[in-house]
Protein backbone atom coordinates (compact mmCIF):
# COMPACT_ATOMS: atom_id res chain seq x y z
CA UNK A 1 0.00 0.00 0.00
CA UNK A 2 1.44 3.42 -0.93
CA UNK A 3 2.58 5.57 1.96
CA UNK A 4 1.53 9.15 1.53
CA UNK A 5 0.43 12.12 3.52
CA UNK A 6 -2.92 13.74 2.79
CA UNK A 7 -1.60 17.13 3.83
CA UNK A 8 0.81 19.08 1.65
CA UNK A 9 4.37 19.31 2.88
CA UNK A 10 4.53 22.76 4.38
CA UNK A 11 5.19 24.36 7.70
CA UNK A 12 7.22 23.57 10.74
CA UNK A 13 7.07 19.76 10.65
CA UNK A 14 8.25 19.57 7.03
CA UNK A 15 11.00 22.11 7.69
CA UNK A 16 12.33 20.32 10.72
CA UNK A 17 12.07 16.91 9.05
CA UNK A 18 13.88 18.07 5.93
CA UNK A 19 16.64 19.90 7.83
CA UNK A 20 18.83 16.81 7.89
CA UNK A 21 21.68 16.18 5.42
CA UNK A 22 20.57 12.72 4.28
CA UNK A 23 16.89 13.63 4.08
CA UNK A 24 17.55 16.69 1.94
CA UNK A 25 19.78 14.61 -0.38
CA UNK A 26 17.17 11.85 -0.63
CA UNK A 27 14.51 14.33 -1.67
CA UNK A 28 16.87 16.01 -4.15
CA UNK A 29 17.83 12.61 -5.63
CA UNK A 30 14.17 11.64 -6.09
CA UNK A 31 13.27 15.01 -7.61
CA UNK A 32 16.15 14.94 -10.09
CA UNK A 33 16.44 11.23 -10.92
CA UNK A 34 12.90 10.01 -10.31
CA UNK A 35 11.53 6.94 -8.57
CA UNK A 36 13.95 4.66 -6.71
CA UNK A 37 14.18 2.05 -4.00
CA UNK A 38 15.97 2.62 -0.70
CA UNK A 39 18.75 0.33 -1.95
CA UNK A 40 19.20 2.36 -5.15
CA UNK A 41 19.18 5.61 -3.19
CA UNK A 42 21.70 4.25 -0.67
CA UNK A 43 24.05 3.32 -3.53
CA UNK A 44 23.64 6.71 -5.22
CA UNK A 45 24.30 8.59 -1.97
CA UNK A 46 27.01 6.27 -0.58
CA UNK A 47 25.10 5.39 2.56
CA UNK A 48 23.41 2.27 3.92
CA UNK A 49 19.95 0.95 3.12
CA UNK A 50 18.76 0.91 6.74
CA UNK A 51 19.42 4.63 7.22
CA UNK A 52 17.93 5.41 3.82
CA UNK A 53 14.73 3.47 4.60
CA UNK A 54 14.37 5.16 7.98
CA UNK A 55 14.76 8.67 6.56
CA UNK A 56 12.43 7.96 3.63
CA UNK A 57 9.72 7.01 6.13
CA UNK A 58 10.31 10.26 8.05
CA UNK A 59 9.98 12.23 4.78
CA UNK A 60 6.78 10.35 3.95
CA UNK A 61 5.27 11.22 7.35
CA UNK A 62 5.27 14.92 6.39
CA UNK A 63 4.25 14.35 2.76
CA UNK A 64 7.55 15.11 1.02
CA UNK A 65 7.94 11.63 -0.49
CA UNK A 66 5.57 8.75 -1.08
CA UNK A 67 5.63 5.03 -1.74
CA UNK A 68 4.49 4.47 -5.34
CA UNK A 69 2.89 1.13 -4.48
CA UNK A 70 4.71 -0.49 -7.42
CA UNK A 71 7.29 -2.38 -5.37
CA UNK A 72 7.06 -6.05 -4.49
CA UNK A 73 7.48 -7.54 -1.03
CA UNK A 74 9.78 -5.38 1.09
CA UNK A 75 11.09 -3.62 -2.02
CA UNK A 76 9.34 -0.23 -1.89
CA UNK A 77 9.66 2.25 -4.72
CA UNK A 78 9.70 5.89 -3.60
CA UNK A 79 9.10 9.18 -5.40
CA UNK A 80 9.03 12.84 -4.48
CA UNK A 81 5.43 13.80 -3.75
CA UNK A 82 4.06 15.70 -6.73
CA UNK A 83 1.91 18.03 -4.62
CA UNK A 84 4.48 18.76 -1.96
CA UNK A 85 5.09 22.45 -1.54
CA UNK A 86 8.37 24.09 -0.66
CA UNK A 87 8.43 24.22 3.15
CA UNK A 88 10.98 27.05 3.02
CA UNK A 89 8.96 29.25 0.66
CA UNK A 90 5.59 28.61 2.33
CA UNK A 91 4.42 31.72 4.15
CA UNK A 92 0.75 30.82 4.48
CA UNK A 93 1.03 29.69 8.10
CA UNK A 94 2.14 31.42 11.26
CA UNK A 95 5.55 33.13 11.31
CA UNK A 96 8.49 30.78 11.76
CA UNK A 97 9.92 30.49 15.24
CA UNK A 98 13.68 30.65 15.86
CA UNK A 99 14.19 26.89 15.37
CA UNK A 100 12.19 26.89 12.13
CA UNK A 101 14.14 29.90 10.86
CA UNK A 102 17.40 28.07 11.59
CA UNK A 103 16.09 24.97 9.78
CA UNK A 104 15.00 27.09 6.79
CA UNK A 105 18.39 28.77 6.60
CA UNK A 106 20.19 25.42 6.82
CA UNK A 107 17.97 24.05 4.02
CA UNK A 108 18.62 27.04 1.76
CA UNK A 109 22.38 26.73 2.25
CA UNK A 110 22.24 22.96 1.75
CA UNK A 111 20.29 23.49 -1.47
CA UNK A 112 22.93 25.96 -2.67
CA UNK A 113 25.62 23.36 -1.92
CA UNK A 114 23.63 20.74 -3.86
CA UNK A 115 23.32 23.15 -6.79
CA UNK A 116 27.06 23.84 -6.68
CA UNK A 117 27.78 20.12 -6.86
CA UNK A 118 25.50 19.67 -9.87
CA UNK A 119 27.08 22.61 -11.69
CA UNK A 120 30.62 21.41 -10.93
CA UNK A 121 29.75 17.93 -12.23
CA UNK A 122 28.39 19.45 -15.45
CA UNK A 123 31.47 21.64 -15.98
CA UNK A 124 33.66 18.58 -15.47
CA UNK A 125 31.62 16.27 -17.73
CA UNK A 126 30.32 18.61 -20.45
CA UNK A 127 33.05 17.77 -23.00
CA UNK A 128 31.83 14.16 -23.00
CA UNK A 129 28.39 15.17 -24.25
CA UNK A 130 27.53 15.33 -27.97
CA UNK A 131 26.23 18.46 -29.66
CA UNK A 132 23.98 20.34 -29.02
CA UNK A 133 24.04 19.63 -25.24
CA UNK A 134 27.26 21.49 -24.27
CA UNK A 135 26.09 24.66 -26.01
CA UNK A 136 22.61 24.55 -24.48
CA UNK A 137 23.27 23.49 -20.89
CA UNK A 138 25.07 25.39 -18.18
CA UNK A 139 24.93 28.65 -16.33
CA UNK A 140 23.59 31.94 -17.56
CA UNK A 141 22.23 34.99 -15.85
CA UNK A 142 19.69 37.54 -16.98
CA UNK A 143 19.16 40.82 -15.16
CA UNK A 144 15.66 42.30 -15.14
CA UNK A 145 14.18 45.25 -13.30
CA UNK A 146 10.85 44.38 -11.70
CA UNK A 147 8.53 45.16 -8.84
CA UNK A 148 7.61 42.46 -6.34
CA UNK A 149 4.34 41.85 -8.18
CA UNK A 150 6.15 41.61 -11.54
CA UNK A 151 8.65 39.14 -10.09
CA UNK A 152 5.76 36.99 -8.85
CA UNK A 153 4.26 37.07 -12.36
CA UNK A 154 7.64 36.24 -13.94
CA UNK A 155 8.04 33.27 -11.60
CA UNK A 156 4.51 32.03 -12.41
CA UNK A 157 5.24 32.26 -16.14
CA UNK A 158 8.51 30.36 -15.79
CA UNK A 159 6.78 27.61 -13.79
CA UNK A 160 4.09 27.39 -16.49
CA UNK A 161 6.72 27.03 -19.24
CA UNK A 162 8.59 24.37 -17.25
CA UNK A 163 5.36 22.43 -16.66
CA UNK A 164 4.60 22.52 -20.39
CA UNK A 165 8.04 21.14 -21.31
CA UNK A 166 7.76 18.50 -18.59
CA UNK A 167 4.73 17.14 -20.45
CA UNK A 168 6.22 17.53 -23.96
CA UNK A 169 9.22 15.26 -23.35
CA UNK A 170 7.27 12.32 -21.96
CA UNK A 171 7.52 9.25 -24.19
CA UNK A 172 10.04 10.77 -26.62
CA UNK A 173 13.06 8.43 -26.91
CA UNK A 174 15.30 11.35 -27.96
CA UNK A 175 14.39 13.41 -24.90
CA UNK A 176 16.83 13.64 -21.99
CA UNK A 177 15.96 14.76 -18.48
CA UNK A 178 17.29 18.23 -17.72
CA UNK A 179 17.05 19.94 -14.36
CA UNK A 180 16.38 23.68 -14.58
CA UNK A 181 17.30 25.71 -11.52
CA UNK A 182 15.88 29.18 -11.04
CA UNK A 183 17.26 31.61 -8.53
CA UNK A 184 16.04 35.20 -8.47
CA UNK A 185 18.45 37.23 -6.34
CA UNK A 186 18.21 40.99 -5.71
CA UNK A 187 21.12 43.09 -6.96
CA UNK A 188 20.26 46.41 -5.32
CA UNK A 189 20.17 46.82 -1.52
CA UNK A 190 16.72 46.83 0.08
CA UNK A 191 14.89 50.16 0.26
CA UNK A 192 13.48 51.03 3.66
Amino acid sequence: MPESSSAPATGSSALRTLAHPLRSRLLAELRVHGEATATELAAALATNTGATSYHLRRLAEVGLVEDTGTGTGRRRVWRASPGAGDPVADDSGPPLDEDDQAAAQWLALDYAEHFHGRVAAWVHDRDGWPAPWPALCGLEDHQVQVTGEQLAALRAELLEVLARYRRLGQGNPQARRVVVYTCALPVDPPRR
